[in-house]
């Protein structure tokens, strides 16, 4: 992560993002950077448009919290917290899958 914060910290500042200036933002945070996750960031990040990212992450709505039904039988109880487990598990892989996606 401190890889992608100091991109963050490159761009807000109006700075370019190569490797170079990303060593040295993390230095200076006391990371020792890997050089090849900052080449496989950097290569990552050329043709990516932060600010449309940043933008479209700051306007994504919200799901409002499903209502409940007033007196679920147990059964029904059960059975959807089963399926609720496993779609927690599905998202979780996913997720972790596109954050490895970053480094190579």
């Amino acid at each position: 992560m401190e890889y992608i914060y100091g991109a963050l910290l490159l761009h807000s500042a109006g700075k370019e993002i190569d490797e170079a200036n990303l060593q040295k933002v993390l230095s200076e945070a006391g990371v020792k950077p890997d050089e090849a996750k900052l080449k496989s960031l950097v290569g990552s990040l050329k043709e990516v448009k932060i600010e449309e990212v940043l933008k479209n992450a700051a306007s994504m709505a919200v799901a409002p919290p499903a209502a409940h039904a007033e007196a679920p039988k147990k059964k029904e109880e059960k059975k959807e917290e089963k399926k609720e487990e496993k779609k927690d598990e599905g998202s979780e892989e996913d997720a972790l899958a596109g954050l490895s996606s970053l480094f190579g």
